[in-house]
């Protein structure tokens, strides 16, 4: 039986006791209430126990799988493909992976891809033991980047954090609206797709996400593991029905000859480079269990469990399906022109019939759903958090918690409203709504880069003052760390290029653009406002030692 040790704080770990909400052991051990440790890491990182800890480990598990969809949106998402004129422009990086680099370039791509996430997995799930808290990043740059830039440093993060979550949900909810568009399209071909309907679509999941978030989100813990089970079988499902019925290409063309250029660059290696943005896109949003860590019991071990085994279970599904997908695909530029903008419904009518592709793209519908409620639910609690911190505008009624519920209702609505501001913006311009939900990439790497290289400056020169942490990677943390960070700016470097040599206004990639933008009004309201009312949680962290 091993024992947690936590700054002077041990125990057997069977013998953890649950709290009320004033610190007494609770005999109960209610579905609200966490741990000893949970109090004594909340009270370490000075904030209140004002959300439900009402996820248990294997809720926590299935929370991270199901919201990171990662298999469900390699195939939804990552291979939807922008045809001319058309509504179904999702954003510059969904369809790169087969656009540039084809069968084999997509299939490596993502096998690097997923090693090399799996270095930040394993640095974000260190970070996310030594301190639980929904903040997440912005959190942990603040406790462990050089005094001198703590402020600022955070500030910035936390700005890039939640505009590149909200930018997140928006495109989830967007998508599934899309997908919704092209099974229309199949069943009818004269359907002439309008993108105020898309927007109207957006409309309603959004709905439902409120719905979900606030009035059932005592039966969420439930709900995941349930979600959890039609997502394995969803997938299983999938790869029954493309091995049994679609036309099956030979293994010589998936990895070795069917490789594409499509995009008109110098090279096959350059352009299998700019195509790996598809297998970033499918990676990311792995750190969302984090930000529940307020709301999970005995989160330092917890959490970054789930993360851990969440990203990897995802990671070994998804590698079985592009095997799949890409075995049951009979042309790379068909499936790239398919009318209905979206080759994984190609692939689904040289299997099945208009019913079949209906029946299979439902049961991934679903767990997709509940995937953009789970990512709203990630995005307002890291909103939540940053606004406590008095980052953002508005910061009291963001931060308020409903006593009734013990969740962060007006952070949850506001992120909601954020989805339906941005899809209106697709009515009139689609370029303009992608170059906002692009953000998504490389605002999330920067501050995975951001906090793994807080935490390398404190392991090289400041191990001391780093917090125990129950999910410890041991002698090749470190190590483990500096390669996290080497990806993470390989990743970002290739996540800002274009699809096509030639640039026109409607295929750049504004990534780089509306990144460059935020940061910099980033920094001006750091100079206007945040340098005087921003509480850095560095400012209040609790330790014995000098930091």
């Amino acid at each position: 039986m091993s024992s947690v040790k936590a700054s002077g704080l041990e125990m057997q770990d069977t013998e953890l006791q649950y709290l009320d909400r004033e610190g007494a052991p609770d005999q109960k051990a209610g579905t609200t209430l966490g741990t000893v440790i949970d109090d004594h890491d909340m009270q370490r990182m000075g904030k209140a126990q004002e959300l439900k800890r009402n996820l248990r480990p294997v809720a926590a598990l299935s929370f991270a799988s199901v919201l990171q969809a990662t298999w469900e949106f390699i195939l939804m998402s990552v291979f939807s493909v922008a045809v001319q004129n058309s509504h179904l422009t999702d954003s510059s990086s969904n369809y790169e992976g087969l656009y540039n680099g084809g069968l084999p370039g997509l299939f490596y791509s993502y096998v690097w891809t997923f090693v090399g996430f799996g270095f930040i997995i394993a640095s974000i799930s260190e970070m996310a033991s030594m301190a639980p808290t929904s903040g997440g990043q912005y959190h942990w740059v603040s406790e462990w980047s050089s005094p001198r830039y703590q402020k600022f440093l955070s500030y910035i993060t936390g700005w890039m954090s939640v505009l590149a979550w909200q930018a997140g949900a928006a495109s989830g909810s967007f998508l599934t609206g899309t997908i919704i568009q092209g099974l229309i399209s199949v069943r009818d071909p004269d359907y002439e797709p309008q993108n105020w309907q898309g927007t109207l679509f957006v409309f309603a999941m959004v709905l439902v996400i409120y719905i979900f978030n606030v009035y059932a989100s005592d039966i969420m813990p439930i709900l995941n593991n349930l979600l959890m089970i039609l997502h394995v079988l969803s997938w299983a499902v999938i790869l029954i029905v493309l091995w049994a019925m679609a036309p099956r290409r030979s293994a010589e063309a998936v990895f070795l000859t069917e490789w594409k250029n499509l995009g008109g660059w110098s090279s096959m290696g350059l352009s299998v480079m700019i195509g790996q943005i598809s297998a970033i896109y499918g990676s990311l949003s792995s750190d969302a269990a984090a930000h529940m860590s307020e709301e999970v019991k005995d989160a330092a071990l917890n959490v970054p469990t789930a993360i851990a085994w969440g990203y990897f279970s995802n990671g070994i599904m998804a590698i079985i399906l592009i095997v799949t997908y890409l075995f049951a695909t009979p042309s790379v530029e068909d499936s790239l022109n398919d009318p209905t903008g979206f080759p994984f419904l190609y692939v689904f009518k040289q299997a099945t019939s208009v019913a079949g592709v209906n029946g299979l793209t439902a049961i991934i519908l679903l767990p997709v759903i509940f995937s953009n409620i789970f990512f709203n639910a990630s995005t307002s609690r890291q909103t939540f958090a940053f606004a406590r911190d008095n980052g953002l505008p508005f910061a009291k009624w963001i931060s308020k918690v409903d006593p009734r519920r013990q969740i962060p209702v007006n952070a949850i609505g506001l992120s909601c409203i954020i989805s339906c501001a941005l899809s209106l913006i697709n009515i009139g311009s689609e370029t303009a709504f992608n170059a906002i939900i692009s953000l998504n990439v490389a605002a999330l790497m920067y501050t995975y880069i951001i906090s793994i290289t807080c935490v390398i400056y404190r392991k090289i020169w400041h191990p001391d003052t780093l917090p125990p942490r129950r999910w410890d990677m041991g002698r090749w943390g470190l190590a483990v760390n500096i390669i996290a960070l080497l990806y993470s700016w390989f990743a970002l470097f290739w996540a800002l290029w274009p699809g096509d040599r030639d640039v026109t206004r409607e295929n750049f990639n504004w990534s780089v653009v509306i990144f460059a933008g935020v940061f910099i009004i980033s920094i001006g309201m750091y100079f206007v406002k945040g340098r005087r009312e921003y509480v850095g949680p560095s400012a209040i962290v609790q330790s014995d030692e000098s930091r």
